[in-house]
This record gives structure tokens, sequence and C-alpha cells, in this order.
């Protein structure tokens, strides 16, 4: 059995192929369809031939494995490309722009809404 962080490398690594492969798919799809619009009354569309990257048999089912709050390894196995879960390897990185700081900034001093009684 393969060490945790080995799997996770080869878990991206499968995902960054999966990409390209896609990438190509559609630049295919680009060109077939600039072909068909190109002749009138052509027929139908043609869908391209391309085969995608299967997923290894032993990344099936891989889990998060960050340590959580209370010390054992997160079990979640819903994982981004890059190998974690939502909760351990988000996808957000925060606010870039000098506006959106600072929007962020003030998101403590907003005033709470009452509820509404019916």
């Amino acid at each position: 059995m393969s060490s945790s962080e080995e799997l996770r490398k080869r878990y991206r690594a499968y995902w960054k192929a999966y990409d390209k492969a896609y990438a190509d798919y559609e630049k295919e799809c680009d060109r077939i369809f600039k072909e068909w619009m190109s002749r009138p009354l052509s027929g139908p569309l043609r869908e391209p031939e391309f085969t995608f990257p299967s997923i290894p048999e032993e990344l099936r089912g891989l889990t998060c494995g960050a340590k959580t709050r209370a010390g054992t390894p997160c079990k979640l196995t819903s994982l981004y490309t890059n190998g974690r879960c939502k909760f351990h390897g988000g996808l957000s990185t925060g606010p870039k722009t000098e506006a959106g700081k600072k929007k962020s900034a003030l998101n403590g001093f907003q005033p709470k809404r009452m509820a509404r009684s019916p």
C-alpha cells in the first residue's frame, strides 16, 4: 500500500491529465463545429471520438486524510482535484482586489437582522 501523500500526488496527477484531455476534447469539438458550419446543409453534427483517462482503482474512495480538530483523520471522500475535501482544502483564497478586501473587512460590522414574527 502506498503512503497517503503518494496517493494524493497520483490523484493530482490524474486530474491534471484529465484536464489536459478535456482541453484537447474541447479543441476537437470546436474544430468539428467550425468545419460543420462552413459547409451548407451538411447534416447532423458528429460527436468527436475521444477517450478520457479512467481513475486508477487504488485512487477510488481516497479520503481527505487531513487532521480534524479532534485529531483524527478526515474521512470525507468527496475531494477536489487537489486531493482535499471542502473543509480542508477549499477553493476560495479570499478577496484579491482592494475593494473586495475592504468589503470583507466590514463583514463583522453589519447590523443583525431582526427575525420577523408571523
